[in-house]
């Protein structure tokens, strides 16, 4: 909602009482939106402007939340019932209008379930839900903290619990987060009274914003403490187990919730980012949620067909049957042998056939192929190469 609720009188934009019932509201809005709609006034910019008016006093009042914090915080601040008088109220000279302005810092700061949860909602609305300032005490959610981890191969296939040791912002051991020198207190700030907070005047408003003597403290250090300078923050080292999940790809950045930094006054510890490096495996490698893997197999295997054993990760073989006439680069799929998705199943491994040409022949051998050679001499497998290289 825009801060000008509290300047404008929706009951009267509409034409009806504040105690109004709902469909009386409705009523009055529908005939003055069928008068005013700018199709049934074209080229009347002030019709336009009391359309509009129209719809957000509609909008307002119509919805029982919205109509109550409005009444709530024009009661609050009326004056006489149409106008805005001295105390906080709009275009006198004591008004938001005049020579002195309201500060709504106050407001806001006010204790759950008063003035400052009321104009909260209206205007943080407006702002993003900013509110107004944080108060100094709020309780604070703790860091995030950010970690790098390298896994081998098949524990990033698995999963696997590992050790993390971190370091954080948390209060100074030597001065317990107060920043004064042992024997020593910080005294309030006398700029903002301790609040940690000091308004600034903005057209007319007054915001709230962190106290620049007191770095929104609220305490000033005379004499600091020698091991954080006065800042009352230090360094925390601790050790987190943390559960990497099974199937984590390299490169991985994995949220662990609550194993941040702790929080302050009471507040939520912040989160765990760890990033996650695998390692190549000699063997495997990974496309998506499948292995892969390249398998050697003899002239003759691919030739004759045959079965051949074939790694899997975590050790062990299977057994893959390669078809007579297997051409090089053919890949086979074992099914239920790749990588372990969210959902619990498995990706499948990928099996590619690489046909190993000899590199020395004995006699035997080399009279053996010179035979299948011979006996194989009518079928060229450069033939459909050529024709189609010379018709083209």
């Amino acid at each position: 909602m825009n801060k000008d609720w509290l300047e404008k009188d929706f009951y009267k934009v509409l034409g009806v009482d504040k105690g109004a019932p709902a469909d009386e509201i409705k009523k009055k809005y529908r005939k003055l939106a069928r008068e005013l709609h700018p199709d049934k006034n074209p080229d009347n910019p002030k019709a336009e402007e009391r359309f509009k008016e129209v719809s957000e006093a509609y909008d307002v009042l119509s919805d029982d939340k919205k109509r109550a914090e409005y009444d709530e915080a024009r009661t609050l601040f009326a004056s006489g019932g149409g106008g805005y008088g001295r105390s906080g109220g709009y275009g006198g000279p004591g008004g938001f209008g005049g020579g002195s302005t309201y500060d709504f810092g106050d407001v806001f700061g006010a204790d759950e379930g008063g003035l400052g949860d009321i104009l909260g909602n209206i205007f943080s609305r407006g702002r993003g839900g900013a509110g107004g300032g944080r108060r100094a005490q709020a309780p604070r959610r703790g860091q995030d903290v950010e970690s790098e981890i390298t896994l081998g191969f098949n524990d990033a296939l698995e999963g696997v619990t590992v050790p993390l040791r971190l370091a954080s912002d948390a209060a100074c051991d030597s001065c317990k987060g107060t920043g004064a020198r042992a024997g020593t207190v910080p005294r309030v700030c006398p700029t903002c009274q301790g609040s940690g907070q000091t308004t600034r005047n903005a057209g007319g408003f007054a915001f709230a914003e962190p106290c620049t003597a007191c770095a929104g403290r609220g305490l000033i250090v005379d004499d600091p403490c020698t091991s954080c300078r006065g800042s009352g923050r230090g360094v925390s080292t601790r050790t987190v187990q943390s559960r990497i999940p099974a199937g984590v790809k390299d490169g991985a950045r994995i949220r662990l919730k609550g194993k941040g930094a702790p929080g302050e006054r009471g507040g939520p510890n912040g989160d765990l980012y760890v990033v996650v490096h695998v390692t190549p495996h000699p063997v495997f490698g990974r496309k998506g949620d499948n292995l892969t893997v390249t398998v050697p197999v003899t002239f003759a295997e691919a030739a004759l067909g045959s079965q051949v054993a074939v790694p899997v990760p975590g050790g062990g073989t299977v057994t893959l049957k390669i078809p007579a006439g297997t051409a090089n680069g053919r890949t086979f799929r074992v099914r239920g042998k790749g990588v372990t998705r969210k959902d619990g199943t498995k990706g499948d491994l990928l099996a590619s056939i690489d046909v190993q040409v000899p590199s020395g022949l004995n006699d035997e051998a080399r009279e053996a192929l010179e035979r299948f050679a011979e006996t194989t001499k009518d079928a060229d497998p450069r033939q459909a190469l050529l024709e189609a290289a010379q018709g083209s």
